[in-house]
């Protein structure tokens, strides 16, 4: 029964869209005469007032922009600014008349007040090459993006203001949304249409219905956006056809979003019966879908895409291809899914007709033979791919342990735990420091909010692992009896920031409190432990790096040879028993080396025999890896090389394991080593190497940051 409603209704069957779904298919199994269910997300909306259901007012020119647009999805930040044209001239020989972008507030302001719209951020420039190679531009500004993208592109010092309302008429926030749709006013407002740049449509806020319903706010955004210079261009805003109505306002256009195997033409039913006349658009048709940590690898078959987008040609339906090619969420830019807690991957292939290396795919020229169908000129050629290369094994010899003495940061105060955001650090890890009473064996450390991956340690042992789960609580019993006054180290690595749902205000480090529970007797005791001491461990890059590293001891990495290994079992034959205990003691570290660059091309770093960390080559931060997969590779873009030597810094706060490799001597020792390889991996899930998750452990208290309701709006590997 669900099912057939389901595709009556036109839904693809995301897990994001589940629960509204649901909501519609009981009312309809019921009679479809009950009352309509309260919440704060998706909802069926009463039938639009006569002033909200009228046109607005669109000249015959804007109308013309609003059809025939054939747009292709491509985001600045996860494309290499060298890569930028050939990106475009890529989707211009697909067939697309038109390039989509977002605009991502926290990589242009990612300390307040402090604005960058250069280099890798220059978004003038990347809508004159957009307008060099004959392509419309449709902006979409945010302030909010979602998109798989950190915190869903609202900058992370937002935070520091604990009582914030992110997206709702917060005077602190839209103050701050205001300063910064100036500033992409500044960029991009003399590149509108009505001006003779390339930008014809610009997009109010985005997909709101699935946040919630607030016309006032939304409102407020849409009159920011015309005073900043898009007051003569045609503005729009996106949703679903199940809750466009919900914020719908009588003077823009109004544009849906769905994927792949939904009915197309069913997806306007409604916005026809309210505007007969209004042009139809698909803001976003999903090509693919993206990839989680610890999650099955994603794909989507290339008919489903290629029949939709026949559909929509065949109706006069402009659209969107979300994503054309979807490139790299480098360094700490993924975000988060809000089912609980999954992060992104760090590669956004999103199995997209053009790949994350910027190749066609079989799916590339399956739409490219339709779209030749449809065109009346003969398209561009492909363009050339980017050549490929493989790199021999890098060795890495030479470690920097971030806990060895001398390299560990000055340590702040505070009686209670605070969260990273509060110390004004918004990217890396945080370690909180505190000292125990005495208690036996089996007492259990609990944590309230650890965001995300957490390392305990007594008196500089490791004690165990955690990372965070579907209530925002970890726990950990204690092997080991401990004496009064043991240092309790929990060194926490902050993933990325849920990008959809209320749950977008996710501060990161320790969030809640930590607690240890004991028996005395009959008697059971809980400390609530207090008075800690905090260090900080940012993310940098560049120079930045250089100076970091440069302040560092460093030792040799401890080998096989000169220990012996330690027996302990392993799920897979490819990964070694820990013949690295002592370097993996030593962990977190960084790890640095260098190779040799003969021929420059791109390439894949194989990070299989890796833990948990990031990568760096030359300065760049290539995004995050993690052993559990599926992603197993790292991109590595050859504008980023120079022939001859190259620079690399490892970031592993789990460890690697080892292979052998010719020591100074001679003699085989066993080192950390990485090879450059021609293709991704990006399907190899390994789950056995998530932390295990304590069973019949007193449940620890769960987050109150959000409503139950919007802890339910998800449960999607995804929020596209």
């Amino acid at each position: 029964m669900i099912t057939k409603v389901l595709s009556s209704i036109g839904l693809r069957c995301h897990r994001r869209h589940l629960l509204p779904v649901l909501l519609l298919v009981a009312t309809t199994a019921m009679g479809g005469t009950s009352s309509p269910v309260t919440m704060e997300t998706e909802s069926t909306a009463a039938p639009l007032s006569k002033e909200v259901s009228s046109l607005p007012e669109l000249t015959a020119e804007q109308m013309s922009v609003a059809k025939g647009i054939r747009a292709a999805e491509l985001h600045y930040p996860r494309i290499p600014r060298p890569y930028w044209e050939h990106r475009i001239k890529m989707c211009k020989a697909l067939g697309m008349n038109a390039v989509c972008m977002y605009v991502f507030w926290n990589i242009h302001e990612q300390q307040e007040g402090v604005f960058d719209f250069s280099g890798q951020n220059d978004i003038a420039a990347f809508v004159r090459l957009c307008q060099k190679h004959g392509m419309k531009v449709i902006v979409r500004p945010g302030p909010y993006v979602c998109a798989e993208w950190e915190m869903g592109g609202l900058p992370w010092w937002l935070l520091k203001k604990r009582d914030i309302k992110l997206r709702e008429e917060d005077p602190y926030f839209i103050e701050r949304v205001k300063r910064f749709e100036e500033k992409v006013g500044e960029q991009l407002a003399p590149l509108t249409a009505d001006k003779g740049g390339p930008i014809v449509m610009v997009q109010v806020e985005n997909e709101y219905g699935s946040y919630g319903q607030n016309k006032p706010y939304v409102s407020h955004v849409r009159d920011i956006l015309r005073k900043v210079g898009f007051d003569k261009v045609l503005l729009f805003q996106c949703d679903w056809s199940t809750n466009f109505e919900l914020n719908a306002l009588p003077d823009l256009l109004w544009t849906m979003n769905f994927g792949t195997n939904a009915d197309v033409l069913k997806q306007f039913t409604r916005l026809k019966e309210l505007r007969p006349e209004s042009p139809m658009m698909c803001s976003e048709y999903w090509s693919g879908w993206f990839d989680g940590w610890g999650t099955e690898h994603q794909t989507r078959p290339s008919t489903a895409m290629v029949k939709g987008i026949k559909t929509m040609l065949d109706n006069d339906i402009s659209f969107s291809l979300y994503m054309t090619h979807g490139g790299t969420s480098f360094a700490q830019w993924a975000g988060a899914n809000n089912k609980g807690f999954a992060p992104d991957c760090t590669s956004y292939d999103y199995d997209a007709p053009i790949n994350e290396q910027g190749a066609a795919t079989p799916k590339y020229y399956e739409l490219r033979n339709l779209l030749q169908q449809y065109s009346d000129v003969k398209l561009p050629a492909v363009p050339k791919a980017i050549p490929v290369i493989t790199l021999p094994a890098i060795t890495f010899t030479e470690m920097m342990p971030l806990l060895r003495a001398g390299n560990v940061p000055e340590a702040r105060k505070c009686r209670d735990i605070q969260p990273m955001e509060l110390f004004d650090q918004g990217y890396g890890s945080i370690m909180y420091t505190t000292t125990l009473p005495a208690v036996k064996a089996g007492a259990v450390l609990s944590i309230s909010n650890l965001c995300d991956y957490g390392i305990i340690y007594i008196d500089g042992e490791e004690a165990g692992r955690l990372y965070r789960r579907d209530n925002g609580g970890s726990a950990l019993r204690l092997e080991r009896d401990v004496k009064e006054g043991a240092t309790l180290d929990i060194f926490v690595e902050a993933m990325g920031r849920i990008n959809y749902s209320k749950l977008i205000n996710d501060p990161k480090g320790i969030t809640g409190s930590v607690t240890l529970a004991t028996t005395s007797g009959k008697d059971e005791l809980t400390y609530n432990l207090k008075d800690w001491e905090v260090c900080l461990f940012p993310i940098v890059e560049g120079a930045a790096l250089d100076t970091l590293l440069s302040d560092m001891s460093a030792i040799p990495v401890p080998t096989a040879a000169a220990q012996p290994a330690v027996k302990e079992a392993v799920s897979e034959p490819d990964r070694e028993p820990a013949i690295l205990s002592q370097a993996q003691k030593q962990c977190p570290a960084y790890y640095r080396s260098s190779f040799n660059v003969k021929k420059i091309g791109d390439t894949y770093l194989d990070m299989s025999s890796w833990g948990k960390g990031l990568v760096w080559v030359n300065g760049h931060c290539l995004g995050r890896f993690w052993e559990v997969g599926p992603q197993q590779t790292l991109y590595l873009p050859g504008c980023w090389l120079k022939k001859g030597k190259n620079e690399i810094v490892v970031l592993d706060i789990v460890g690697p394991t080892a292979e052998a490799a010719p020591s100074a001597k001679g003699a085989k020792a066993k080192y950390p080593v990485i090879r450059g390889v021609a293709a991704p991996v990006n399907d190899m899930l390994r789950k056995d190497r998530m932390p295990k998750v304590m069973k019949a452990v007193r449940t620890p208290a769960k987050p109150s940051a959000a409503p139950a309701a919007s802890q339910a709006n998800d449960a999607a590997p995804g929020a596209k």
